[in-house]
């Protein structure tokens, strides 16, 4: 019986466990697209205790300890931090098979050298020995980026965003002082595609203060869009993201979008085909500008958003409250990418879903739109959220694998708001390791080292850096 959680973990066989070992946990991390707060990262944080570090912001972990009947009051509410970590230890021991029991005992491994199994009965010892680590610089996030070797962090941010965090930090200005982390914005413009929102004529507003633009038609919205994009490639950016539910495919004429935007302007109500013309034509805009700015347009596709209205209100978005959509993709997804074909402007495209069912329309999708001379121009994204366990993960490998070029992939990427969630990098390694290993073991690829090793080292960093630069 193997240890559990042992330096063998996840690898079955000798290859995976020579391949993990000697090549996938040397390589660096290209942490593409995360929620890591930029001001956090500038003041070189520093957590006081591990709640704060664990729980603070995770909604996997809050949804967790909801379902196992833990209070509100230690997940969002006010209690004690030691009393909302002990409320945590009393939750692990029955997510067994969960993807969040590995994780947090890889980042108890990781981060703080205990091997201990965390349970109500181990958590005492385990506050104080963390809280210890913590009261040094050990754990700042300047000591983090460097002991996981993080290359590369893209954030998530709003086009109205200054940028002055991450202005400071690349200039070495901070407090966090000169890293070799990069520090990348993203673009993510949400809030100017969600015409039918409350706040969507207020966001039009700050937009407006933000560019000193005037913003009365549909154009402006574009106009101003691109000088907002033009300002965050000036500061690093080369991501774009959008968390929309679905690709958006509704053509329609200039008048009818101007009349939908000054109702959405107006506070009016806008049926799904108005919302949806709208976001075509500003996607369809935007996506002409990242390929000129050579900017990577990451999709986000069937999520459903805050099915719990009185918890919502009472909380907010990113609680805890959120579930797979069953919404069509085929035709949207192929529709929207040929209006930028046609316009020779499709740029280099991640597509993630957060629906399993949509696994092999995006791997033949998108096999319909490579080409230019890029490697892997447009990629299937990793796992995402409620996929991101080993089933999940090895799934997704599979799919692209049969349907494309899995050496190709631009690999893992946290997605997280956590300092903690670079072990996870580490979680997929291992899968990846373990699946190409078993394949070689079972004479499915040949069992070239050699081979496997650029196809690791490719996968864990090198595509993404090359795709990125």
């Amino acid at each position: 019986m193997k240890s559990f959680m042992g330096p063998d973990f996840l690898l079955e066989n000798e290859t995976a466990k020579k391949i993990y070992h000697e090549s996938a946990a040397k390589e660096p991390i290209f942490d593409y697209h995360c929620h890591l707060n930029p001001r956090e990262i500038a003041e070189n944080k520093k957590f006081s205790n591990l709640t704060e570090m664990w729980l603070g912001g995770d909604h996997y972990k809050w949804r967790a300890m909801r379902t196992v009947g833990i209070d509100e009051v230690y997940i969002t509410g006010d209690a004690d931090p030691y009393e909302k970590f002990m409320a945590w230890a009393k939750t692990m021991p029955q997510l067994l098979g969960n993807p969040l029991y590995h994780w947090s005992h890889l980042e108890l491994q990781r981060y703080f050298g205990i091997d201990t199994v965390f349970n109500p009965q181990s958590a005492p010892e385990i506050w104080k020995k963390t809280t210890e680590i913590l009261a040094s610089d050990a754990l700042s996030v300047s000591n983090i980026f460097s002991r996981f070797n993080v290359a590369a962090v893209g954030t998530t941010d709003d086009p109205v965003d200054d940028l002055l965090y991450h202005q400071a930090i690349n200039s070495g200005k901070a407090a966090i002082g000169k890293i070799d982390t990069k520090v990348l914005p993203s673009f993510r413009p949400d809030k100017v595609l969600l015409a039918q929102a409350p706040d969507f004529p207020d966001y039009i507003k700050k937009l407006e203060s933000v560019t000193q633009m005037s913003i009365k038609t549909i154009k402006d919205v574009n106009n101003a869009l691109s000088k907002r994009l033009e300002y965050f490639v000036l500061h690093g950016c080369k991501a774009s993201d959008h968390g929309i539910p679905m690709v958006p495919f509704v053509v329609a004429d200039e008048d009818d979008l101007q009349s939908t935007f000054e109702k959405a302007l107006a506070g009016k109500p806008l049926t799904n085909h108005e919302v949806e013309a709208y976001q075509t034509y500003v996607m369809v805009h935007l996506g002409q500008e990242y390929a000129k700015h050579n900017v990577v347009m990451q999709l986000h596709v069937n999520a459903a958003r805050n099915l719990n209205g009185p918890k919502f209100e009472t909380l907010g978005p990113d609680t805890g409250f959120d579930a797979v959509h069953d919404l069509p993709l085929a035709e949207k997804l192929g529709g929207f990418m040929d209006l930028l074909e046609q316009k020779h402007a499709l740029p280099k495209t991640i597509i993630y879903t957060l629906n399993p069912k949509d696994y092999y329309v995006i791997g033949t999708a998108m096999g319909s739109f490579q080409g230019g001379g890029i490697p892997g121009k447009i990629q299937f994204g990793a796992g995402w959220w409620f996929c991101d366990h080993k089933d999940g993960i090895v799934e997704q490998l599979r799919a692209l694998a049969n349907l494309s070029s899995l050496p190709r992939f631009v690999g893992m990427l946290t997605d997280s708001r956590s300092f903690l969630s670079y072990s996870r990098h580490e979680y997929f390694r291992r899968i990846l390791c373990n699946l190409l290993g078993t394949w070689a073991e079972a004479g499915e690829i040949p069992a070239d080292l050699n081979l496997l090793d650029t196809v690791v080292r490719d996968i864990c960093f090198r595509n993404a850096q090359a795709y990125f630069a």
